[in-house]
């Protein structure tokens, strides 16, 4: 994941670099944004995806699959950024994003001999509301912390295929909780926002069905994700 993200990260640190104030500047950029009782941004991210697995007593009982695991993946997301002032240290935000990813999982056989990948594909809504906790403004930065709860929906979910021996089906509601932070750049027009979160679910996900190999040797799936964004606010 961070191999893939070295560039934005990079780009993101020399931005704060250029942000930075000389000794003897400095202007303040968007001096009345700060008291704004509300404004609006877009949101562009990169996230890797997997699940948290546990096995069911069946794995340990059975001799066919013999390991069960899940994979990384990465993907992206594309959200809208809402953002209410409750007061100089505290933010009310939103953020829904549309979220592409998969949550593949790994298994290895014995009878037949292979290793064999499942894609768990997910197109998901996901609906964060998250309070944010602001520093003091350096000149033209700040950083900022965020706490929240969200509710996800997985548009591509399988939950309801019949013929499904080969699958692993997954439910389409996810809850959870995601905590991160971040820093703002204060430029002339707009305000340029690098950020990290961890946004983990709390439900289990998996239906399960017996009548499924590769689904009865697994108890639980938890949704883990690690995001890289960047919002853009005005």
């Amino acid at each position: 994941m961070f191999h893939l993200l070295r560039y934005p990260i990079a780009g993101a640190f020399l931005l704060l670099l250029s942000a930075l104030p000389a000794k003897a500047q400095q202007n303040l950029n968007m001096e009345e944004h700060d008291r704004k009782p509300y404004y609006f941004g877009i949101t562009l991210a990169a996230n890797q995806s997997n699940f948290r697995l546990t096995h069911s007593d069946l794995f340990l009982k059975q001799d066919s699959i013999m390991v069960a695991e899940p994979l990384k993946t990465v993907g992206f997301n594309l959200g809208l950024l809402a953002n209410l002032r409750l007061n100089h240290r505290f933010d009310l935000r939103v953020n829904p994003q549309l979220l592409f990813a998969n949550k593949n999982l790994y298994y290895k056989e014995n009878y037949p001999l292979r290793e064999t990948e499942k894609k768990v594909e997910s197109i998901v809504v996901s609906f964060p509301i998250q309070l944010k906790f602001k520093s003091d403004r350096i000149n033209n930065m700040r950083v900022y912390t965020i706490a929240g709860i969200k509710i996800d929906q997985d548009l591509a979910s399988n939950k309801a295929t019949r013929r499904a021996e080969d699958l692993v089906k997954i439910n389409k509601t996810t809850y959870g909780f995601e905590l991160g932070a971040g820093f703002e750049f204060y430029f002339e027009s707009f305000i340029f926002t690098p950020e990290f979160k961890i946004s983990n679910g709390l439900n289990n996900v998996h239906v399960l069905d017996k009548n499924l190999r590769y689904s009865n040797v697994i108890d639980q799936l938890n949704s883990r994700m690690i995001v890289f964004s960047i919002h853009l606010q005005g």
